[in-house]
């Protein structure tokens, strides 16, 4: 069933897993109150000095009697090792359908009992909310709190989340709140505690896709918008391979020497590389925008705002921008309102902000082809669990035809034919303008299908278009897997359909926007729904809380309510009727051979090939995968696709016929190694350059906790001056004119006093040290007992409102140096030398001057500030 390797690494549970079972029968004749009384039992043993892998038996035990009980599924033996896997802090490798959500309970309680906070990292917004509704009723068994962090949360409801046993959150909120802690300027604001555990879902998404770009908090910056207008002008007017190249491989652009005298003239300008006036990176941003940044394929426009499509999810990314001006270029190209370019104010990469964590873990369906990468940078094993039964999925070898135009018809008469038949078929399109394509195809051959990508009126359907895929007679056209997280169950899923037909009615008949969409319902479903007497629902809800209020009303355990009564007593007759026609239809879907999943292009990352071929075949069903390729495709053509090209026309092979040839699947796995090789070294080199700043960043945040934190920062500012002193003195021991250096030391730290000079240059370098020290004191109490007096606890308000201005300024100075460090370091190699180590010398010198600069323009202000208090 599984290699050898695998079985050896899994037989060691084997002894854990028996013990597991011991207690789950113990539990099993519990009542709910004893079950609850577990958790304060099992956190006893912890203080009492016990271990997590002393009591993990047990606390695994009560977990999965708790998951038993509030959704009434027993877990398999596998789902039970890869909960053992996640708590080691290794990678678990489930498959689609395997059901991974239910896994993470397990771990999570384990290490809840700690009480230092377990997270659940997830890709979006929709699936941490679904998962930590079932969480919330599985450990309501338990007595566990469970937090749901969402955007629009305000800081105190954030903090509430953060301080459950369990929070759900995404992983672009879990990385921009800590961003904003570390910018806090009052303890009170700050929400998140320490990272202790985590469990990332989708991990090889969120550690290795979303990896490449790192995430970013900015602020307006002062540049001036007509320039991207004016590049933008000039772009339109260049020719590509007279004027400029573009390298599709590494998604860049470069100038040619006529391009760039071109430019010149235009601009009526001697340098187009000036540093005070510098117009290159304005021209390259408008030539990226035009050719390498597609519109309804890398971003949509809506509301007329430029909005990112992630190319992972094919999902819209809202309040996120592309950065250095490249978002301010594409809206001078698509000619709507271009917003101010911003300025870093923090910054920090995926692989820096989840090695924060004291462990991780992480679940997925397809880790294994980037295992390398997980175990060099986050120290992460993957370990391949088995499934429950047997994957019975064929997958095809690829049809490769011609044109492109040809394959989109050979997509849409597959898809004919398909549907003739009632088959289900999911096809996987890579932007929205394809998904798009293939619709208006299908419209043409009449064939009614679901459509599901980044266009927000699609978005908005996507638990419903995934919850009816597995439908007779459906056909579905998924941009770039969207609906990952939600399982395409053979016939459709009874308890999500039933909820949806029953609330579509309702809503229907209050004269309310319908929510779901229905290419037909059964007889005997209608016959139950118009007995529904609609006068007893409330009319004052609009249909997304009347869908909320329904939704709940079917939850409930025992409804005190007559009209929620009423609408579980409905639900449960359409589920009992829906269950018997479903079934029935599953067992026609299989025998017509199962879920049929097409793919359009094959995409960057084999990985992400594999996702899609994963949404097929799920707990032992049948089914089948099938890859449609054209010469013309991306991928194709940039590796050598034009060679097969000539040769199929110098044949005279016919447009409408494949190519099916081992070969060429062959030379497509090695030109994805190539870019997933590719894209590895990117992410390595931004973590390399990232693991320079990093320790810096780390460094900074650790001094700005300590200052906010503290309630005497008296010590902290003596501690700055006294270093301050340190560094001048140092500097006294190397300068000849030491008569000008004692000045400036007295007028920096506001020295009062005359004193006599020639004195001081008499003492030796100790002396003049205790001498400066004791009059920093002096004077510092002065200042101090001037300012109590002004207003009583003035001083430490200023003092720490000094101190982290400053920092903060100085941080932010320091990440645009860096930046520009960054940028210009490639140029070192040209000289024999390392970049990288030429990076790290640079910045330590940077980081170093900032640290002195921080100091000393804390202890000026501190020392010389004037107070004007106003009376009011």
């Amino acid at each position: 069933m599984f290699n050898f390797l695998l079985k050896k690494n899994l037989n060691k549970f084997q002894k854990v897993l028996q013990e597991i079972k011991k207690f789950d029968k113990i539990l099993n004749d519990y009542s709910d109150h004893q079950l609850k009384l577990q958790t304060e039992k099992l956190k006893q043993y912890l203080k009492d000095g016990q271990t997590l892998s002393d009591i993990l038996p047990e606390a695994f035990g009560t977990a999965k009697e708790a998951i038993k009980r509030a959704s009434g599924l027993n877990l398999f033996e596998v789902q039970i090792i890869g909960g053992l896997v996640l708590h080691e802090g290794r990678i678990a490798e489930m498959k689609t359908g395997e059901g991974k959500t239910i896994v993470a309970i397990l771990p999570a309680y384990l290490n809840s009992l700690t009480e230092e906070g377990v997270h659940i990292i997830t890709v979006n917004d929709y699936l941490a909310k679904r998962d930590s509704e079932l969480a919330r009723k599985i450990y309501s068994y338990l007595g566990v709190s469970v937090g749901l962090v969402e955007q629009s949360m305000p800081m105190y409801k954030r903090k509430e989340q953060y301080n459950c046993d369990v929070t759900y959150i995404t992983n672009s909120e879990l990385g921009f709140d800590y961003l904003r802690d570390n910018m806090a300027i009052d303890i009170q604001n700050i929400v998140q505690r320490n990272f202790s555990f985590a469990v990332v879902d989708e991990v090889d998404s969120i550690l290795i896709d979303e990896a490449r770009t790192p995430l970013i908090i900015s602020g307006p910056s002062d540049t001036r918008n007509d320039k991207y207008e004016m590049a933008n002008t000039i772009s339109e007017t260049l020719k590509k391979s007279t004027h400029y190249d573009v390298d599709e491989k590494n998604r860049n652009i470069t100038l040619t020497e006529k391009g760039i005298s071109y430019c010149e003239q235009i601009l009526k300008i001697d340098n187009l590389y000036n540093i005070n006036n510098s117009w290159t990176k304005f021209i390259l941003n408008a030539l990226k925008a035009k050719e390498l940044f597609l519109r309804d394929q890398h971003y949509i426009i809506k509301n007329n705002e430029v909005i990112i499509v992630d190319e992972f999810t094919g999902r819209i990314m809202e309040g996120r921008r592309w950065s250095d001006g490249l978002h301010q270029a594409l809206e001078a190209k698509e000619k709507v309102i271009i917003q101010q370019e911003n300025k870093t104010l923090a910054s920090i990469t995926y692989q820096n902000l989840f090695l924060l964590y004291k462990k991780l873990s992480g679940m997925t369906g397809t880790a294994k082809t980037e295992e390398t990468e997980l175990d060099k940078i986050y120290k992460l094993e993957v370990i391949e669990i088995p499934t429950n039964k047997i994957c019975q999925r064929k997958d095809l070898p690829d049809l490769v035809y011609r044109t492109e135009y040809s394959k989109w018809q050979a997509i849409a008469n597959e898809c004919f034919d398909m549907y003739q038949i009632g088959r289900p078929v999911l096809i996987g399109t890579t932007n929205v303008e394809k998904s798009e394509l293939l619709a208006k195809m299908l419209d043409e051959l009449q064939i009614p299908y679901n459509l599901l990508n980044a266009k927000p009126e699609n978005i908005e359907r996507e638990a419903e278009i995934i919850t009816q895929a597995g439908r007779k007679f459906t056909i579905t056209i998924a941009t770039n897997m969207a609906g990952r997280g939600t399982d395409i169950i053979l016939g459709g899923n009874p308890k999500i359909i039933s909820k949806m037909v029953l609330t579509n009615y309702i809503q229907e008949k209050l004269d309310l926007k319908s929510l779901y969409q229905f290419n037909h319902i059964e007889e005997e479903i209608i016959n139950i729904l118009e007995k529904i007497d609609i006068k007893s629902f409330p009319s004052n809800l609009n249909n997304k809380e009347l869908d909320d209020y329904i939704e709940k009303s079917i939850e409930i355990h025992k409804p005190k309510n007559q009209i929620s009564l009423y609408i579980q007593n409905t639900y449960t007759q359409i589920l009992q009727t829906y269950q018997i026609i479903l079934e029935k239809e599953k067992q026609d879907v299989l025998s017509l051979g199962g879920l049929y999943v097409i793919g359009t292009e094959r995409h960057e990352s084999r990985r992400i090939d594999n996702q899609l071929r994963g949404r097929s075949g799920r707990q032992g069903d049948y089914g089948s995968s099938r890859f449609f390729l054209s010469l013309q495709d991306n991928l194709l053509r940039i590796f050598g696709g034009d060679k097969i090209y000539k040769l199929m026309q110098a044949l005279s092979i016919d447009e409408n016929i494949p190519i099916e040839s081992m070969l060429l699947t062959k030379s497509l796995d090695s030109a994805q190694r190539k870019v997933e090789l590719y894209f590895y070294d990117i992410r390595k080199q931004l973590f390399e350059y990232d693991e320079v700043i990093n320790s810096q960043r780390q460094a900074i945040y650790t001094e700005r906790k300590r200052i906010l934190k503290s309630n005497y920062t008296r010590d902290c500012i003596i501690e700055y001056g006294e270093s301050t002193i340190d560094e001048m003195i140092l500097l006294y021991s190397k300068n000849t004119n030491r008569k000008l250096l004692i000045r400036q030391i007295s007028q920096l730290l506001n020295l009062t006093e005359d004193f006599d000079l020639k004195m001081i240059i008499s003492m030796n370098i100790e002396e003049i040290r205790n001498f400066l020290y004791e009059q920093l004191r002096v004077t510092y109490d002065l200042r101090e007992s001037y300012l109590e007096q002004l207003r009583p606890g003035l001083i430490r308000k200023l003092e720490k409102y000094y101190l982290l201005q400053q920092i903060d300024k100085a941080w932010q100075e320091h990440l645009e140096k860096m930046t520009l460090l960054r940028e210009s370091i490639g140029w070192r190699s040209y000289g024999q030398q390392d970049p990288l180590i030429e990076y790290k010398n640079e910045a330590f010198n940077l980081f170093i001057n900032m640290v002195t600069y921080i100091r000393q323009t804390v202890i000026y202000l501190t020392m010389r500030s004037r107070l004007i208090i106003n009376p009011d």
